[in-house]
């Protein structure tokens, strides 16, 4: 489906209130939705690309709705969620609407989710739509506007300039942390140097972000010692840090930080979060060595499919498409449950992942020689073959959105000063920079 281009002018009939009102919801929900699958482990650039193709629509509703279609995104900030904020920013930013931009902008500095909302909304519109203002963004006084400059430019891939480097030198955390993190995307080998000094600052945020960009620019000592420390914690931080420290730690490193795990899980068996994190570190290592050990915990059912997970990041094995999985899942208790005192209602965090069946999986293990002497010679996998930046654009081109994440990164660790790949970027901007022919759902 050819979706209106977003600078569609609007219609000059009356609209169908009921029609636009949908396009206001849909957006919102829609941004949700996207926010989920760019990390998904089972979706790919095609997936995401019709997901994209359908938001695309329901914005180019709002603009031929015109004012009517701004009034009521103004009208959904009753309940100013991120999907909400995101509407209303874009329409702000793509019909060049300074009043609508501000009132997004007002809601940014006391609510984090308007905030987010305002940076996606940011990396979706086209270059063209930010001219003027990510200038404007990066010279406010006001921190958290500073910092959404910061992150257009990230998302956007564009160099500030001198910006950058006076970024990393303020007072403010929110600032300097988001001009840490542009720093380390955008490959600014020549702030190396400042990146590392803020690694000593007092607030944590700035702390991990310092940690990582350094790591991406090269850094292989005080970064992936924070990363680490940061792996070990029950955060959202700690599988970031975990996959980045994975990744650019030399075998000694990745290997005791694995056995960290491993004694603790042993030490506390009822420690799930230490399980899993084990689970997951053996699957970063990519030492074939501890295939066995994965084929093992897919007989468990709280850990087969993470395990199965880890199996095919070592191996690169695709476990639905290659009939490796079961459709004769075990019973698990319900998540969330049905019972009102149970405090946890997060989702299940393994629910799109396949059941791997351990006796195939096993079975086509045998027959991999030429992985059991990448074993026997001690190298590292990754995806099946030795950690490489072809591997990495392979992966880029064919991977599912997680196994893509892992591949950005691993791509900036071969290669240090590389920009680090955007790949919850709008489709067809990935696709343009991965060479790929631009799709039309």
């Amino acid at each position: 489906m050819q979706t209106a281009t977003h600078n569609a002018r609007p219609l000059q009939r009356p609209v169908i209130p009921v029609i636009v009102q949908q396009h206001a919801e849909e957006s919102a929900l829609l941004r949700h939705v996207r926010s989920v699958l760019v990390r998904a482990p089972h979706v790919g650039l095609l997936q995401l690309g019709r997901l994209d193709e359908r938001l695309a629509a329901h914005l180019d509703g709002l603009a031929v709705a015109g004012e009517y279609g701004n009034r009521l995104c103004v009208a959904g900030l009753e309940r100013p969620g991120c999907g909400e904020v995101f509407a209303l920013a874009v329409r702000a930013l793509e019909s060049r609407d300074e009043a609508l931009l501000e009132h997004a902008l007002a809601l940014a500095q006391p609510l984090p989710d308007a905030a987010r909302g305002v940076a996606s909304a940011l990396g979706w519109v086209w270059a063209a739509d930010l001219q003027g203002v990510v200038r404007r963004l990066l010279a406010s006084t006001e921190p958290v506007r500073r910092a959404l400059g910061f992150a257009a430019c990230r998302l956007h891939q564009v160099d500030p300039g001198r910006v950058l480097q006076d970024g990393l030198a303020a007072e403010q955390p929110v600032v300097r942390a988001a001009a840490l993190r542009a720093a380390g995307e955008l490959g600014r080998l020549d702030l190396l140097e400042p990146v590392r000094q803020s690694m000593a600052h007092e607030h944590p945020e700035v702390v991990f972000q310092a940690a990582v960009a350094a790591c991406l620019l090269g850094d292989r000592q005080a970064s992936l010692g924070v990363l680490a420390d940061a792996a070990l914690q029950a955060t959202p931080q700690g599988e970031r840090a975990l996959v980045l420290f994975m990744t650019a730690a030399n075998n000694e490193m990745a290997n005791a930080l694995a056995r960290g795990f491993s004694k603790r899980a042993q030490d506390q068996p009822e420690d799930k979060l230490r399980r899993r994190r084990l689970v997951r570190a053996l699957g970063l290592l990519g030492d074939a060595r501890f295939v066995p050990w994965l084929i093992e915990r897919m007989a468990v059912p709280e850990l087969a499919r993470l395990s199965g997970e880890a199996f095919c990041w070592i191996t690169g094995a695709d476990l639905a498409r290659m009939d490796l999985e079961t459709l004769q899942a075990p019973p698990l208790p319900q998540h969330p449950s049905d019972d009102p005192n149970d405090d946890d209602v997060s989702l299940d965090e393994d629910g799109d992942l396949p059941w791997p069946d351990a006796a195939k999986v096993q079975a086509w293990w045998a027959g991999q020689t030429a992985m059991h002497a990448a074993t026997s010679a001690g190298q590292r996998l990754f995806e099946g073959e030795a950690p490489s930046a072809a591997a990495a654009q392979r992966v880029l081109r064919e991977g599912t959105q997680r196994r893509r994440a892992r591949a950005a990164l691993l791509a900036c660790v071969e290669q240090p000063g590389l920009q680090l790949f955007q790949i919850a970027a709008r489709t067809r901007r990935q696709q343009r920079a991965l060479g790929l022919p631009i799709r039309v759902m």
